[in-house]
């Protein structure tokens, strides 16, 4: 028989495949701005990299170190090299902490709305979840975060950038609640759009590790090194954690396609400041956008833009007719679209206005 907190679960819906939908929606090309993935691709060196690689190694198990990977992104975020946990996709490093610290009776804090994995692996372990309101203007009520915490308190989940909001917080409002969170409870920031921040140094929790030992954070090269389909997260972990994350983690979790991939992608930070610097483009604009038109949003700074839509469900529909997809469904009449090229951005804005004045 089923778990009974698995039994009350409901599956995950995949996006429809894109083909699939053009075809079931009679158009030539559908463009989807509901995932927040990178419109712009991924470095040409990874499609280089995948093309020399020396198919006779596909029967062999891969590196289940990932040691080359390792080596390569603990230079890049200055971390000795055992501290890293990686996973497939962040999705598996989230699973991996939460079936390695949960147990029934425990509790989990985390922000609302936030991304839904947290409460999902949660649920799975039987535990207790509470949602702390972000603030008006969108962000983390940090204070009221601290408050919330209780002895039964195990995990604080802070995702920074927000999810779906798009706000952050800044390192030194980190500092400022790491220092009234108890040393049993772990607190794991999700760093997973943080490439895209206007300042990463005044954002990122990474000079946070050596001060607490109850710090995780979590990084992916889903979003701006435009690897959503390698499925390549890791973590940060404090030392005394390290070998109990390992020790749960499966062997061989991480395919010698997707590590070369990610190493590679790495290494080309050329191409990722490129991609860095469009998005923050196409982020200015969707604000100039938003604030002539009257919508109420919050301030971005992520790859995506979260706005208050007057008949949310009904525009979401127009523009999937047209030819696009957004996200609904994460608060009333509110909608998430991830930033596109420049003219899809365009076109998505006509469609928008055009909805509203018919």
């Amino acid at each position: 028989m089923l778990k009974k907190t698995v039994s009350q679960l409901q599956p995950y819906v995949p996006e429809t495949p894109l083909p699939e939908l053009e075809k079931k929606l009679g158009l030539t090309s559908v463009v989807r701005l509901s995932a927040n993935e990178n419109p712009f691709g991924t470095s040409p060196q990874v499609q280089q990299a995948l093309q020399d690689w020396d198919f006779s190694n596909s029967r062999y198990y891969p590196d289940g170190d990932a040691s080359a990977l390792r080596q390569a992104v603990a230079d890049y975020v200055k971390v000795a090299p055992e501290r890293l946990l990686f996973g497939n996709g962040l999705d598996e490093v989230i699973e991996l902490v939460s079936r390695t610290f949960l147990e029934n009776g425990d509790e989990v804090l985390e922000l609302g709305p936030t991304f839904s994995e947290y409460k999902l692996h949660a649920q799975i372990e039987d535990t207790i979840v509470r949602d702390v309101p972000v603030q008006s203007d969108g962000s983390a009520d940090l204070p009221a975060l601290a408050a919330a915490i209780t002895a039964q308190t195990k995990l604080i989940w802070l995702c920074n950038p927000n999810n779906p909001t798009g706000t952050a917080v800044t390192c030194a409002a980190i500092a400022k609640f790491m220092a009234q969170v108890p040393q049993n409870v772990l607190v794991l920031i999700d760093e997973a759009y943080m490439d895209f921040v206007d300042d990463l140094a005044t954002y990122t929790a990474l000079p946070l590790l050596n001060d607490y030992s109850n710090l995780m954070v979590l990084r992916t090269f889903s979003k701006a090194y435009g690897l959503a389909n390698f499925r390549v997260g890791y973590a940060v972990m404090p030392p005394k954690l390290a070998p109990s994350l390992q020790s749960v983690r499966l062997p061989y979790n991480l395919g010698a396609v997707a590590q070369l991939a990610a190493q590679t992608a790495l290494a080309d930070q050329d191409f990722l400041q490129s991609t860095v610097t469009r998005v923050k483009k196409a982020r200015q604009q969707w604000q100039a956008f938003l604030q002539q038109h009257d919508f109420t949003f919050y301030r971005s700074q992520a790859n995506f833009t979260f706005f208050q839509a007057p008949n949310a469900l009904k525009l979401a529909d127009y523009l999937l007719q047209h030819g696009f997809i957004v996200r609904t469904g994460l608060r009333p009449d509110w909608l998430r679209i991830t930033f596109g090229t420049s003219e899809q951005n365009t076109q998505l804005q006509r469609l928008i206005l055009a909805f509203y004045q018919k």
